[in-house]
């Protein structure tokens, strides 16, 4: 359902509950939601005129390279998924999942310390510790509750967090939490986030906090000068690795074994909703002190159900691939670099250097969601990304490259993208 329908059938009178009456009380709360309706339809009004409106395609197929569109004849490309290693449609994940929702259910009806812990959780939690060569891990349903549940248990009015500008958004809400001296550093500038641990230096602990991968350019963290920095001034170091998890660095490990410092990272935050099987769920690893503190006072996992076990099986399956071999996820740098090279050739602005996430620069919020329902007539899937999800003036199309993309897949993307630019006067 769109955001106008909500909106409509919200504030639809129900069952005469929001009728006038005779009475002025009844009178008063309809006249409080009109006014809100108003409030609200102007408001999307607003969004529609500006041409941000994001609205929702039907997916008919299960998720994979090529997926079936509702209102689209024939298979589509679909150039626009976090599936980067195309796990999410697995033969083997999925009928892991299968076998987890026979053996323990479709769900636990509790949170975890009541009586929501399987077995299953704690062998996925014990592997994603393995994965990532840490102590120990606790499970989130998204990696947004475990961005949203680290910071206000880990950091007191006494400590200070220093955090990249454009950090994700999960990120700044869980700092907001916190009650730490909140330090912002300009994007990946080694030079400011300095400055900010020189005046962090009276407090009793420092934390810098990034993206490993910043989702919406592609950039990749600074991590060695931040660690670098970080043991010069006495921090720790926190990463949000959902965009690197399962096929960054030789083995898939993340941007922390990419840049070589898998030693000098504290925490890790990831997602079980990407790469790793695509389904649901996030995770924290790290010290086990804090993953037992964690446990006893992190909101969004005490007060939170249990992942499902079709999730957790299928989560399983996944990372024990990764764990078995690295094919998987050394399969994506040629396959990114085809991409990035061809579209530059042709004369597109491409952000990030060498990860698969490939924005292509458009700047006019209008011409990125035109440009994306146009390739989509061409049979390739890809959406505009404009304000708020970018900064104004901001506005592309970001193309996500897949381990399961063939090269004639990419080709045709790049092709779809020629005649489409050319058409709107991106290209010549």
């Amino acid at each position: 359902m769109s955001l106008r329908k909500a909106a409509v059938n919200l504030l639809k009178p129900v069952h005469g509950v929001l009728r006038p009456s005779g009475s002025s009380l009844s009178s008063r709360s309809y006249s409080a939601v009109a006014e809100a309706r108003t409030v609200l339809e102007s408001e999307l009004d607003s969004i529609r005129s500006a041409g941000t409106w994001k609205g929702e395609r039907v997916i008919t197929s299960k998720q994979g390279p090529h997926i079936n569109v509702d209102g689209s004849c024939g298979s589509i490309l679909n150039f626009c998924a976090n599936n980067y290693l195309g796990l999410s449609s697995h033969p083997e994940v999925v009928q892991a999942g299968v076998e987890a929702l026979q053996k323990h259910g479709a769900g636990l009806s509790s949170v975890r310390f009541i009586c929501g812990t399987q077995d299953i959780h704690k062998n996925l939690e014990q592997k994603l510790a393995e994965f990532h060569e840490r102590e120990d891990c606790i499970l989130y349903a998204s990696c947004f509750d475990a961005n949203a549940g680290l910071f206000e248990v880990l950091l007191g009015p006494d400590d200070a967090v220093l955090s990249d500008e454009l950090n994700h958004a999960s990120i700044i809400d869980g700092i907001r939490l916190c009650r730490a001296k909140r330090l912002r550093y300009k994007h990946m500038d080694l030079s400011d986030l300095e400055a900010k641990l020189k005046e962090a230096q009276s407090s009793r602990m420092r934390l810098v906090v990034t993206d490993g991968v910043f989702s919406m350019d592609g950039d990749v963290a600074p991590l060695t000068g931040i660690c670098d920095l970080a043991e010069q001034y006495g921090a720790m170091v926190f990463i949000d690795e959902c965009h690197a998890t399962g096929f960054l660095g030789p083995r898939g490990r993340g941007t922390d074994e990419l840049l070589g410092v898998m030693d000098r990272v504290q925490i890790v935050n990831s997602t079980l909703g990407k790469a790793l099987g695509g389904a649901a769920g996030g995770y924290t690893v790290g010290p086990k002190p804090l993953i037992d503190l964690l446990r006893q006072r992190s909101r969004p996992y005490l007060f939170s159900n249990s992942l499902p076990p079709p999730v957790v099986g299928c989560a399983m399956k996944a990372v024990e691939l990764l764990l078995a071999s690295a094919e998987i996820a050394q399969s994506m740098s040629a396959k990114t670099m085809r991409f990035r090279n061809k579209m530059t050739a042709a004369g597109f602005t491409i952000s990030g250097t060498a990860h698969p996430i490939c924005p292509v620069m458009l700047g006019d919020a209008r011409l990125a969601s035109v440009m994306a329902d146009d390739m989509l007539k061409l049979g390739v899937y890809v959406i505009g990304f404009s304000f708020p999800v970018v900064p104004k003036g901001k506005a592309r199309i970001r193309v996500q490259i897949s381990a399961a993309h063939t090269n004639e897949d990419i080709d045709h993307c790049v092709d779809s993208f020629i005649q489409t630019g050319r058409k709107h006067g991106v290209v010549s």
